[in-house]
C-alpha cells in the first residue's frame, strides 16, 4: 500500500544518516586523539618469513611460537655444542707441537702433512732410531712406549727431544691407536703411519714411498717385504721390476677362494699399514675398544675403501723392508696356568681374530636384516 512504502522509504533514510553519522564521529574521533592508535611494531624478519612460509603453504596458519633469540642454539653442531655459534667450534686437532710465549699465530712455522707412529720399548731403540731417520719433517712422530722407559731416549737421540712421547705400560700400538689417534684428532694429516718396532728400512724412503702411494691410487698400503724372509702371505713379499703390485696368484688355493679378496687381493697386514686421512676415519672406528692385538683387521680393512677394494689397497715395491719378527710383546706378558708368557699372548691374539670376525659377521647381518635384504654371499670377512 501507499502507507507502507513511505514507511520503508523513511527507514531507508534513518539508516544511511545513522552510516554517515558514525563514520564522521570516528574520523573527528581519531583527528582529536591520536595516540590512542597502535603503535607501530617490529618483527623480527625470520618471524615475518615463517609467518608467510605458513599463509603460502596452508590455508589456516599454525600459531607462531616466541624464540629467545638471545640463547644459541644450533642443531648442525657437533653434538654438545650446539649452545655455541659455529664460527667457535674446533672440531679437529692436530698433534703439532707449540711454545707456549709469543704470538699464538707465529707459533709453527712448519705444518707436518703426515704422521708416522711406533710402539717402542727401549731395547729396539736402535732399530727406531734408524726408522726415524728415514722420515723427514714433514712427519709429526709419535712413540708409544709399552715398557714405561721415555726419558732415556732424550739422554741418547737429539731427535727425541722433538716427537711426542706416550707412554702406557704394556699396551699394544692398536690399544694406543684406538685412544690417541681418533680421526678429529689426527684429520690434518693427509697419510698415518702405524707401525711396528722390528722393521729393517734400509731400502726405505719414506718421501719415495707416498710419491708410489698417490701415483697409484692406494687408500690403505704397505711397503713390500723382504722376499728372502719368511712371509706369512704371499702378497706381501717384494716384487721385482714394478712400481706397486694389488693381487697374489701364487697363494695357497684353499686361501683365494675369491682372486679379488683377501689375502689374494685389497690385503695388507698389520705390521706397517699406512692409511689416507679417510681411510683411517673408517678403521678408526672397525677397531675394537677390548680386542687389542689387531688379528683379524688386515682382513676387513677392505670395507673402509670405495669398490673396487682391490685397486685401492696395495703393496709398495720400490720402497720395501725387513720385518724381523722380535717377539718385543711375549715379554710384557705373564705366565699363567704353566703357559708361558710369549705363548699366553699369541693364544690371545688367535681369540681375538675370531672374537672379530665373529663380531663383524653379526654385525653385517643385523643390518641386512633391517633392510630385510639377504645378506650378500661375498660380504662375510670369515676365510
Amino acid at each position: 500500500s501507499p502507507t507502507y512504502g513511505r514507511r520503508s522509504e523513511d527507514n531507508g533514510m534513518k539508516l544511511l544518516a545513522t552510516a554517515l553519522f558514525s563514520v564522521t564521529f570516528g574520523i573527528l574521533l581519531g583527528l582529536s586523539f591520536p595516540s590512542l592508535w597502535i603503535p607501530k611494531v617490529s618483527l623480527p624478519q625470520n618471524l615475518l618469513r615463517s609467518i608467510s612460509i605458513s599463509s603460502r603453504h596452508s590455508d589456516i596458519a599454525a600459531p607462531v611460537q616466541a624464540t629467545d633469540i638471545s640463547k644459541i642454539w644450533v642443531p648442525s653442531n657437533p653434538k654438545g655444542a650446539e649452545r655455541l655459534p659455529p664460527g667457535i667450534i674446533a672440531s679437529e686437532s692436530d698433534l703439532y707441537l707449540r711454545r707456549f710465549w709469543g704470538n699464538p699465530e707465529e707459533n709453527l712455522k712448519k705444518k707436518p702433512r703426515y704422521l708416522v707412529t711406533f710402539t717402542v720399548g727401549y731395547k729396539q731403540r736402535q732399530n727406531i732410531d734408524a726408522c726415524v731417520k728415514k722420515f723427514s719433517d714433514n712427519f709429526t712422530i709419535v712413540l708409544f712406549h709399552y715398557d714405561g722407559r721415555t726419558s732415556e731416549w732424550d739422554d741418547e737421540f737429539e731427535w727425541s727431544k722433538n716427537v711426542i712421547h706416550i707412554s702406557v705400560k704394556k699396551q699394544t700400538k692398536w690399544w694406543y691407536a684406538k685412544r690417541f689417534l681418533h680421526p678429529d684428532i689426527v684429520a690434518r694429516y693427509d697419510y698415518i703411519f702405524i707401525w711396528d718396532e722390528d722393521l729393517g728400512v734400509d731400502h726405505f724412503d719414506a718421501e719415495i714411498y707416498l710419491h708410489m702411494v698417490k701415483k697409484h691410487g692406494l687408500e690403505i698400503s704397505q711397503p713390500g717385504l723382504d722376499p728372502e724372509i719368511l712371509c706369512t702371505w704371499q702378497i706381501t713379499k717384494k716384487r721385482e721390476h714394478v712400481e706397486v703390485h694389488k693381487e697374489e696368484t701364487n697363494e695357497k688355493p684353499e686361501r683365494c677362494l675369491d682372486p679379488h679378496q683377501p689375502p689374494c687381493a685389497a690385503f695388507v697386514e698389520i705390521m706397517a699399514p699406512v692409511f689416507s686421512r679417510d681411510a683411517w676415519r673408517c678403521v678408526w672406528h672397525m677397531i675394537q675398544n677390548d680386542l687389542v692385538h689387531g688379528w683379524g683387521l688386515d682382513f676387513a680393512l677392505r670395507r673402509c675403501v670405495e669398490e673396487p677394494a682391490y685397486e685401492k689397497i696395495g703393496i709398495v715395491d720400490t720402497e720395501w723392508i725387513v720385518h724381523q719378527s722380535i717377539p718385543s710383546l711375549g715379554s710384557q706378558g705373564k705366565e699363567e696356568d704353566g703357559i708361558s708368557p710369549g705363548q699366553g699372548v699369541r693364544d690371545r691374539c688367535y681369540m681375538e681374530w675370531v672374537m672379530f670376525e665373529k663380531r663383524v659377521d653379526e654385525a653385517e647381518k643385523e643390518y641386512f636384516k633391517s633392510l630385510k635384504v639377504q645378506t650378500p654371499s661375498n660380504s662375510t670377512t670369515l676365510h
